[in-house]
């Protein structure tokens, strides 16, 4: 989950790194480093906290940083030892000439330190970095070459990681190598960048290489050599990004988070150009390689992810289930990965993430490959990991999202499913044509409704508002929006620190229900539907009990008046396509909570976006 940067070229190094670390904010900012070839040796640099306390530790060496053109950087989310300085990459081996900067987990670490520590090496901080640090440089004593010290040291690695090394005694050269975590070379003119996701170095170059697990990269100002892990070289095939600097940049809102709610309609629209014409046309997704005799050969479908996409998953469930007429079981990617699943070739498994490289659904997707399943990718990076594993794929094409709080990348995965839902159903025949003309016609209005919302933000505003002293929130729904509960309560959570829950509105009165007092707040997202009726009786039940109640509807239903204290209204849907709809008003909510509370709401405490560790 941390962030990696290099670079090797002519030009002064240091703001390249910091920059690029900036870029990389939203993979964990517990802590920061960068280190420099200098004249003589290797110095490092490093700061407790968040990029802007490494940049004021800079400050006062500005002179002699200006000379160094080769260097790495680093910007932490901890995993093994708390974010202090010492903790903080680069690590270095114990003459510190060899440096290194690492994202992912070395699960041997303790045995390597166990030898190494008995061949006389001195471990300064509690990281499982530092034992790969000092198991290279050991090697590079004996083969002084770096490139090959870094092969033979992968060799004795087991878990994840991305590395990226420097040694004094080979000036301008960086190493890097990966195995189930991401890195990207970006390609300049006579200088290379190296990085774990590519807004580290876009403003620079659109020209990238996607290493693959176990090749290592050597990198000059003038070359680039890529080999595997035997001393094989591979052809380097470069790639033309689709990123544009642009998206980088708040626009003119305060935080990013406001930024890609705004941007919404347009992600749907994005989406649907090319994959819905009209609502007489049939769903075109190019990408997806299921035939009829595929589907109908299905049993089951699986859905795995972790979070925000696991919410997304949820909704999928209950939409393909009512298109397709097939079972789907949902499942956290995390609980997935540890015990006996039963796939087969009979199983279509769905993994859905926002990057692409979640560790945890990675290593979900590979069992279930490697059992004969067809595997489908719902992810907003068509050049990641998982969508490499994929034999069908659906790009969400939601664009950078800066911002840890997922927002327009949920969107993007809920219209998705939606349309591979509608697909699937056009492939099989499970659904009426005047069903499927009415939704479609519904899911072109639907950046219209979202933007009528976000044309008249005022009420959610004082809504946020006058709950934002809360200390517990809980959110209510049925059936297709129990999901919609769980996303709007976990918003709440990650960006403005207060307890929320999600429950089905019926279980409310299975326990929960003794939480609720003149001190809980209590939102019904009340759609108009099947369950409407059903969660008008939960409501009531809630408030009988004296909670304060919030309606998110899209009912005018005149009796609302006196059941809710305040009600925000939603421009009119059909039930099955609510989701979409009601979740903005949510992540509105959430975000100004935060923001009147004071919190770092792009950037909250302990989380990282891209979770690249199980």
């Amino acid at each position: 989950m941390c962030g990696i940067v290099g670079y090797t070229g002519k030009r002064p190094v240091v703001d390249i790194l910091l920059d690029g670390l900036e870029q990389l904010e939203y993979r964990g900012y517990d802590s920061s480093g960068i280190a420099l070839k200098c004249a003589d040796s290797i110095k490092v640099y490093k700061a407790e906290g968040k990029l802007k306390n490494l940049r004021e530790e800079l400050s006062s060496h500005a002179y002699e940083l200006t000379k160094s053109v080769t260097g790495i950087g680093h910007i932490r989310w901890a995993t093994h030892g708390a974010p202090t300085v010492v903790n903080a990459h680069p690590h270095t081996c114990g003459c510190g000439k060899l440096v290194i900067v690492h994202n992912g987990i070395i699960e041997n670490y303790k045995e390597l330190k166990t030898e190494l520590e008995a061949k006389g090496c001195k471990f300064k901080s509690q990281t499982d970095t530092e034992a790969v640090a000092h198991l290279i440089a050991s090697i590079y004593g004996e083969v002084k070459d770096l490139t090959k010290s870094v092969q033979l040291a992968a060799k004795k690695l087991e878990g994840a990681y991305a590395l990226c090394i420097m040694h004094n005694d080979e000036p301008g050269k960086i190493v890097a190598t990966k195995r189930n975590a991401p890195l990207i070379i970006g390609i300049g003119e006579n200088e290379f960048y190296v990085a774990s996701d590519v807004p580290a170095f876009i403003k620079h170059t659109k020209k990238a290489v996607y290493l693959t697990d176990n090749q290592v990269a050597t990198l000059t100002a003038e070359t680039l050599k890529i080999e595997d892990e035997n001393e094989n070289e591979i052809p380097v095939k470069v790639e033309q990004l689709p990123w544009e600097p642009v998206a980088l940049s708040k626009m003119g809102y305060k935080h990013f988070m406001l930024k890609e709610i705004h941007e919404q309609p347009d992600v749907i629209r994005n989406i649907l150009v090319g994959k819905l014409h009209t609502c007489d046309s049939p769903i075109v997704l190019d990408e997806v390689k299921l035939t009829r005799q595929t589907l109908k050969d299905l049993n089951r479908i699986q859905i795995i992810a972790c979070g925000t996409s696991l919410h997304a998953a949820m909704v999928g469930k209950y939409i393909i289930e009512n298109f397709c007429s097939i079972p789907v079981d949902v499942e956290a990617s995390s609980e997935y990965i540890y015990r006996k699943t039963v796939t087969d070739a009979h199983t279509l498994v769905i993994g859905v993430s926002q990057s692409g490289e979640t560790a945890d659904t990675l290593t979900a997707i590979k069992q279930s490959k490697s059992r004969g399943s067809h595997i489908l990718i719902i992810t907003n990076r068509p050049d990641s990991a998982m969508a490499r594993e994929a034999d069908s794929l659906v790009p969400v094409s939601a664009g950078i999202e800066v911002s840890v709080a997922a927002t327009k990348s949920y969107i993007a995965q809920l219209t998705s499913f939606y349309l591979l839902a509608l697909y699937m159903a056009e492939i099989k025949g499970t659904m009426a044509q005047s069903d499927l003309t009415n939704l479609k016609s519904e899911m072109l209005a639907l950046p219209q409704k979202i933007e009528q919302i976000l044309a008249h933000k005022e009420n959610i505003q004082k809504c946020a508002r006058k709950y934002s002293n809360t200390r517990d929130f809980i959110y209510i729904a049925r059936g297709l929006n129990y999901p919609t509960a769980l996303e709007g309560a976990l918003k709440l959570k990650e960006i403005s620190y207060i307890n929320a829950t999600g429950y089905p509105a019926g279980e409310l009165k299975h326990g929960p229900i003794a939480m609720l007092d003149e001190t809980m707040p209590v939102l019904s997202i009340l759609m108009k539907g099947t369950v409407y009726e059903k969660l008008l009786s939960n409501s009531e039940e809630a408030k009988a009990r004296n909670a304060r109640m919030i309606a998110l509807t899209n009912s005018t239903d005149e009796k609302l008046q006196d059941l809710f204290d305040y009600i925000i209204t939603v421009p009119d849907v059909t039930e099955l396509l609510s989701p979409i709809i009601a979740v903005v008003p949510l992540q509105l909510i959430a975000y100004y909570i935060a923001e009147f509370l004071g919190k770092d709401v792009d950037q909250p405490r302990n989380l990282a976006k891209s979770v690249t560790v199980e």
